[in-house]
């Protein structure tokens, strides 16, 4: 099958402009050269492949929890863009009616990276997403989802689990984080991004330690709750990664039907495009 031919949305990518929007001195990590990437840019991308929208995840690097970057692109998208924001733990019914507004879908929690200490005062941000209807995302690694786990299903938070759940794959499927996710997947409360093996693959790409991990996934939450996203630009990648050949390894793991279903059908229903 030629993915290039198939309609596409991607369902997890950044953009990152300091020329036009500073980053954040509350930001740990500052990317740079190939890792930024514009929005203007990326719509290149996007043609040259045959993405037709992108769900843009306001990153922790470069921005931690300024959003304006992510609004901006969102604004100047003409409807080809949503969004998932970095926000703090107090953030009011009010001000997450208003980024709805403006095309956020959900907010981003990042434990992989900040640990989960640092999400111990969200239980009531979680409630007031599920309340609104917007997505909770999580970035976790390891067994982290194991802790999660109960927080998200008191909230009954539509959430999105990034990464494949960023699992160790020398701890095999039984795993705490691995099982986690399948009893996410049997709530019917969870969509899992298939993407980001270069962040859990121990043999880099094509990423054949990764294949049955992601293949269980795709059977334990069914393709119509996966998503298929390309991370672009690869921030903090430990090696070159590309656009066309994860696309192509795409199309190797899975079946046309299945790429309809991960890179069409699945997004657009869950985003409303």
């Amino acid at each position: 099958m030629n993915l290039l031919d198939l309609p596409k949305i991607d369902g997890h990518c950044h953009v990152l402009d300091p020329a036009r929007f500073a980053f954040s001195a509350e930001a740990a990590y500052h990317p740079a050269g190939q890792e930024l990437g514009t929005a203007a840019y990326f719509k290149e991308v996007m043609a040259a492949y045959g993405t037709r929208h992108a769900l843009l995840v306001g990153p922790n690097s470069g921005y931690a929890s300024d959003n304006r970057c992510l609004l901006d692109a969102i604004a100047q998208g003409e409807g080809r863009f949503k969004g998932v924001a970095v926000l703090p733990a107090d953030t009011g019914r009010d001000r997450l009616r208003d980024l709805q507004r403006q095309g956020i879908v959900g907010v981003a929690f990042n434990p992989a990276l900040h640990g989960l200490a640092h999400y111990a005062d969200i239980d009531g941000l979680l409630q007031r997403l599920a309340a609104l209807n917007l997505w909770a995302q999580f970035q976790v690694s390891g067994d982290q989802l194991a802790e999660l786990l109960p927080r998200i299903e008191r909230a009954r938070v539509r959430t999105l689990i990034d990464h494949c759940g960023r699992p160790v794959l020398a701890d095999g499927p039984d795993a705490p984080g691995v099982r986690a996710l399948r009893t996410l997947a049997d709530s019917g409360l969870g969509v899992v991004k298939l993407s980001g093996f270069a962040k859990f693959s121990q043999t880099g790409y094509p990423f054949e330690d990764a294949r049955e991990p992601v293949l269980r996934l795709l059977q334990a939450f069914g393709p119509e709750r996966c998503i298929w996203a390309s991370d672009w630009p690869f921030l903090r990648a430990p090696y070159r990664l590309d656009y066309g050949t994860l696309l192509q390894l795409a199309g190797r793991w899975f079946t046309p039907d299945q790429c309809r279903t991960l890179m069409w059908d699945a997004p657009a229903r869950l985003f409303e495009w």
